[in-house]
């Protein structure tokens, strides 16, 4: 069963950027899907207690990020100004891979922060 991390926890311990309990909870809840996957077709081991807990965390954040620059509330940052504080994100122009397939490394690679997830064959 996978531990799965509230929102406090989210704030206080893995120190992250979501500032919307109901945006982090959908983000927490499709990286705790796709931890459980990686359960069902890879060897997965938890090194201590909050590995699972930072890896959905990590996740979640990956969550957020690709669908701020889907839908131009997020991403790279395409201008900042310092001066009446303005900031302009580029969405998903430019030379960022926004595919499927690319999340799904991106995804990958934070599990892999927190968690020992081997994908191979036995040894000889």
């Amino acid at each position: 069963m996978l531990t799965v991390p509230d929102f406090l926890y989210y704030q206080t311990t893995y120190m992250g950027t979501i500032q919307d309990e109901a945006e982090f909870n959908r983000c927490a809840a499709r990286a705790r899907d796709q931890l459980a996957r990686y359960r069902r077709i890879y060897t997965v081991t938890a090194p201590d207690e909050d590995a699972e807990k930072m890896a959905i965390c990590a996740m979640a954040d990956a969550v957020a990020w690709y669908e701020g620059a889907r839908d131009g509330t997020g991403g790279p940052v395409a201008s900042v100004s310092v001066g009446s504080v303005s900031e302009t994100y580029s969405g998903g122009s430019g030379s960022l891979d926004f595919s499927q397939a690319a999340q799904g490394r991106e995804m990958y690679r934070r599990a892999c922060l927190y968690l020992d997830i081997y994908r191979g064959v036995g040894g000889c």
